[in-house]
Formats: C-alpha cells, sequence, structure tokens
C-alpha cells in the first residue's frame, strides 16, 4: 500500500468516527440513535479490520469506493444501513436464455458498489 492510499483509508476511517459523534437517528428517538451509532462502528471496524491485509491496489481502490458511496448514501438518506436493491426476479437474464445460472451471474454484476462486502460479513 502507498503513503497516499494509507493516507486515504485512514482519513476515510477518522471520518467515519466523526460522522458518528454527530449522528442522530431520522426517527429522533435515543435508542434508534444509539443503535444506529453501534451499528456504524461494528460495521467500520469489521471491514476495516477484514480488508486490512490487502495489498492489490485496485482491490483496496474498490473498498474505497465502497466506503466513500456508504458515507454519502447514510448522509443523504440518513439511515446507516445499506440501501437494499430491488429487482425483480429472472429481470435480468436475456429473453432466450432464463437460467439460473446466468441470472445470479447477472444478479452479481448489477450489485451496486455500496453493497459489495454487505453480503460478505452479514
Amino acid at each position: 500500500m502507498t503513503t497516499a492510499t494509507r493516507q486515504e483509508v485512514l482519513g476515510l476511517y477518522r471520518r467515519i468516527f466523526r460522522l458518528v459523534r454527530k449522528w442522530q437517528a431520522a426517527s429522533g428517538q435515543m435508542e434508534d440513535t444509539i443503535k444506529e451509532k453501534q451499528y456504524i462502528l461494528n460495521e467500520a471496524r469489521t471491514l476495516f479490520q477484514k480488508n486490512k491485509n490487502l495489498t492489490d491496489t485496485e482491490l483496496i481502490k474498490q473498498c474505497i469506493d465502497e466506503c466513500t458511496a456508504r458515507i454519502e448514501i447514510g448522509l443523504h438518506y440518513q439511515i446507516p444501513y445499506p440501501r437494499p436493491i430491488h429487482l425483480p426476479p429472472m429481470g435480468l437474464t436475456p429473453l432466450q436464455g432464463r437460467g439460473l445460472r446466468s441470472q445470479e451471474k447477472l444478479r452479481k454484476l448489477s450489485k451496486p458498489v455500496y453493497l459489495k462486502s454487505h453480503d460478505e460479513i452479514s
């Protein structure tokens, strides 16, 4: 990992902790705020620990993009949880080949950047 990449990753980690300090739940309930803050901290720690030994610059860049996207989406929609995607069953496959294998492949390719690691830790 280069020094610039390391600084970018550490900056994202600090940004998440600053975000947690200021976070308020959309419902306004103190219990919801505490749960959401704890979720953000646990999610960040889990993902950063899981990816701490990455050396491939392309994978590191993907993780940085995912982190940035999740922060921006969380701030915009005021929810810390990843937004689900809603795809109709068999809606992505070509008309001539409606096989399950091709459906799974297309679903994997169509997954947004902010959900790439969510299924791995859930």
